[in-house]
């Protein structure tokens, strides 16, 4: 059965136990951060930053008043990036994950391309890169433990669940009351695994409110499949250049002689 998360927004208090835990099952690095007037460190997801919070700041009665959103790979229920992969390293799994698998990556980046929410990283900085991103824990799950940011969330903003029991939570949260007229992921790019609740609208916390609802893969590979068609015709036409030059410069020297 497929696992889902309902990220309840109205009950996260920025602690960054998420991404704390996230960073120690993952055995990702940390690097040197600034601050630039924001409390949100690190500012993006990186190659080596799998999930962070994001504050997003306003201003109530003369004083500040955070929101405080989770990022990560939302696991798409169709995902753009696995359709693109040329090579199926990118694979969407029966319980949720979207995983990647390294030995399997040609560096292509067409998953870069394709994911309408800028997820996967590329490791620039590495002799050896790779993509990267969250897997859902794919591994911890394959155990029946939780996602590591899961476990560790103090308040209860993650619940993990069955698909079905996770959007049915939902929406009975929402018929509750205190939120937005919207859950986040039940219809953008056709669905995804991790679904949000907010009391304010979400374009105003910096999601990506213009995303289709139609399931991505069919636009994505209708654009993607004219690249090689793209590099075919550079190649033709290098080819063509060069037989063209090779051909006068063995006329000039058989003329010489």
């Amino acid at each position: 059965m497929a696992k889902s998360v309902l990220v309840d927004l109205t009950r996260c208090i920025g602690c960054r136990g998420c991404q704390v835990a996230c960073k120690a099952w993952n055995e990702r690095r940390t690097r040197p951060t600034t601050i630039r007037g924001t409390f949100t460190n690190p500012e993006r997801l990186s190659s080596d930053t799998y999930t962070f919070i994001r504050f997003v700041e306003e201003e109530v009665q003369g004083g500040p008043v955070w929101t405080f959103i989770k990022d990560q790979c939302l696991h798409c229920k169709d995902p753009a990036c696995v359709s693109v992969c040329p090579v199926a390293a990118l694979v969407k799994t029966p319980t949720g994950p979207v995983t990647y698998s390294h030995d399997r990556c040609i560096g292509c980046r067409y998953c870069m391309i394709a994911c309408p929410f800028q997820i996967p990283k590329y490791e620039w900085e590495s002799p050896l890169p790779w993509v990267q991103k969250c897997d859902f824990c794919a591994e911890r799950l394959a155990e029946g433990m939780l996602p590591a940011c899961v476990k560790t969330c103090p308040t209860g903003t993650m619940f993990f669940g069955e698909a079905e029991e996770v959007a049915a939570e939902a929406e009975r949260r929402l018929a509750k009351g205190g939120y937005v007229d919207h859950i986040y992921g039940k219809e953008e790019a056709g669905g995804t695994s991790w679904i949000y609740l907010a009391s304010r609208p979400f374009a105003e916390l910096g999601f990506r409110t213009q995303v289709s609802k139609r399931p991505l893969p069919p636009l994505t590979w209708e654009y993607i499949t004219h690249i090689p068609a793209i590099f075919g015709l550079v190649f033709a036409v290098g080819l063509g250049a060069w037989v063209v030059t090779r051909r006068d410069e063995v006329a000039e020297k058989e003329g010489r002689r």
